[in-house]
């Protein structure tokens, strides 16, 4: 009897507790799963007036950003900083990001060329865009990304935009980054840069380094400094640049610069790799250039990206046609041998085709 009363005992206690339990505990919320949906995920309709990011905030929070700094970095230990990996096409940066090593720059596209000019590249394979405040184009550059997205099915976190913040926007870096942001309205900014050096320079990229920390930008860098700049400069900001972009190609070559900056751990890239306009021409038609090209079956400008890519040099060659962002893609197919790197290294006559 005793037993039977101690068994009896025991399976009330576990009836009770079964009670207490389903009355204190809770169940989910029916919207609960659909709202994390929402914010994790870019909306399959665009809407060009919403934020546009892969993690959407609430209507509360309109125009923050929920993005960790740590969130999308490389994970491969072993991979080091400023190495390219022709497989994945990308180059690791300082910042712990990688970013494609080729791709589109956007100087002079007015706003339907640009917007279609990016939907071409993305379309075709790119993942790489440049602009800036002074192009004018922001706002068409953050329309091709978000159309390209929703029409191609292509995650935010795969593409990589820079853009770049102007000397006349230094002496109020906060509502130029922020003006930024509202323009391209892609959720993040992968890159900013200080366009050239100016007044209160420091000051800028010391305010690019506080949005760096929150989140809306991941990496930062400078256009136009070189030695002379870059010794001023570094010293006195506390986040090193992860890329400096400068004028470069076969006629313009900084063969001191370039490894200037590589060897502090910055990737270098090029813009006018194929000699800006009013050059171009001269510059694909050059003899050595057409011969190594006519030897590979390919493009001059190909030989060109191809002769920058293998120096360690990020490319962003600007261009509205279609055809031609797509072949200013295809740079995998050949390389060039050290006997045609020298024939084209020796083509530098410090030739620089703009001011800065």
């Amino acid at each position: 009897m005793k037993n039977a009363g101690k068994i009896i005992f025991a399976l009330l206690c576990l009836f009770m507790l079964a009670i207490l339990t389903v009355s204190c505990g809770q169940t989910p919320r029916p919207d609960a799963g659909a709202k994390k949906n929402a914010e994790t995920s870019f909306p399959e309709t665009v809407d060009e007036t919403a934020s546009g990011r892969d993690t959407v905030a609430d209507a509360s929070t309109e125009g923050e950003t929920n993005y960790s700094p740590d969130e999308g970095k490389a994970e491969d230990p072993a991979r080091k900083v400023g190495e390219f990996d022709l497989e994945e096409k990308t180059v690791l940066l300082n910042s712990g990001y990688t970013m494609p090593i080729m791709g589109l720059g956007t100087y002079s596209l007015d706003h339907d060329v640009c917007v279609n000019s990016v939907k071409a590249l993305l379309k075709n394979g790119g993942r790489l865009i440049d602009t800036a405040y002074m192009y004018g184009n922001e706002e068409a550059v953050g329309e091709g990304v978000r159309q390209a997205m929703a029409e191609y099915g292509i995650p935010r976190e795969e593409i990589f935009v820079i853009t770049k913040i102007y000397p006349s926007q230094f002496d109020d870096p906060e509502t130029a980054i922020d003006t930024a942001l509202e323009k391209l309205n892609i959720g993040y900014i992968d890159m900013m840069l200080l366009h050239h050096p100016g007044a209160n320079d420091v000051k800028a990229y010391k305010a690019m380094e506080k949005y760096v920390g929150e989140g809306k930008i991941r990496s930062l860098g400078l256009s136009n400094y070189y030695v002379k700049e870059l010794t001023e400069f570094l010293p006195q900001v506390e986040v090193t640049p992860a890329l400096v972009q400068n004028e470069i190609h076969p006629y313009y070559q900084e063969q001191d610069v370039v490894p200037f900056i590589q060897e502090k751990g910055i990737v270098v890239q090029c813009w006018y790799p194929l000699g800006g306009r009013g050059h171009t021409s001269e510059l694909l038609g050059d003899e050595t250039i057409s011969a190594i090209a006519k030897a590979h079956n390919v493009s001059s400008a190909q030989v060109i990206l191809r002769w920058d890519l293998q120096r360690g040099i990020v490319v962003i060659p600007g261009s509205s046609n279609p055809e031609h962002i797509k072949e200013n893609l295809d740079l995998f197919s050949f390389s060039l041998t050290e006997d045609e790197m020298d024939r084209i290294n020796a083509l530098d006559r410090g030739e620089k085709h703009d001011w800065y």
